[in-house]
């Protein structure tokens, strides 16, 4: 919040002295500099608040400078092919998620930057985007029901889909990539995710979990 801030008071610092003067310019009839300095101050505000809805959403993604935690995640059954997901991220509450399916999957989505960014502190970053049922087999994925569910928060903008569209104007943006891992859900099973700047990683965390994954085919 504090970069919010900081832009913030950096443009009313310009925009403010341009404004009085577009000011007194009109008091005094003189019209094409007082439009032109009112037009500068607008251009330097819009510009400023573009510039913090980008920062918010950057806030949106957490710092990657190594394989670290993302979320623990334990499965409880309810019945057949249904289960309890609870999804437990680093420093929030734990979310509870109903899923169908035999495995449940999850989506991030990771953003790299080129080396003279990470030099200035432009870290890859990531966040979890979705969590999802799946089915073992394909004919069980199209006919059973889906249950899918969002993880990202609401911000407005998106800035992966920004940075993707303009990706050739951003030279800083190295790589933008999503990654998925799924592994089966059975009664107590307990898994830890961990990201890297190679994507996601889930690992057993209890041995229902481990003889979970034994037996997968």
């Amino acid at each position: 919040m504090l970069i919010v801030a900081a832009i913030v008071l950096v443009a009313l610092a310009v925009a403010l002295p341009l404004e009085i003067a577009a000011l007194r310019r009109l008091r005094r009839f003189k019209l094409i500099g007082g439009t032109f300095f009112f037009g500068a101050g607008a251009i330097v505000l819009l510009a400023a608040i573009a510039a913090c809805f980008v920062t918010l959403n950057v806030f949106t993604y957490a710092r990657l400078t190594r394989e670290q935690q993302a979320a623990h995640v334990s499965t409880r059954q309810l019945a057949e092919r249904r289960y309890v997901v609870t999804l437990q991220a680093p420093r929030e509450p734990a979310r509870h998620y109903e899923l169908r399916g035999d495995e449940w999957q999850i989506d991030a989505r990771v953003l790299k930057w080129r080396g003279f960014a990470t030099l200035i502190g432009f870290d890859a970053a990531y966040r979890l985007e979705r969590l999802s049922g799946r089915y073992a087999d394909v004919a069980a994925e199209r006919a059973g029901p889906r249950t899918v569910y969002s993880l990202a928060p609401e911000t407005g903008l998106d800035l992966w889909s920004l940075v993707r569209r303009h990706h050739r104007y951003i030279p800083l943006a190295d790589a933008l990539y999503g990654s998925a891992a799924y592994v089966p859900m059975a009664e107590g099973a307990e898994y830890d995710v961990t990201v890297s700047a190679s994507g996601l990683v889930v690992r057993p965390a209890n041995d229902a979990a481990r003889t979970a994954l034994g037996g997968w085919k």
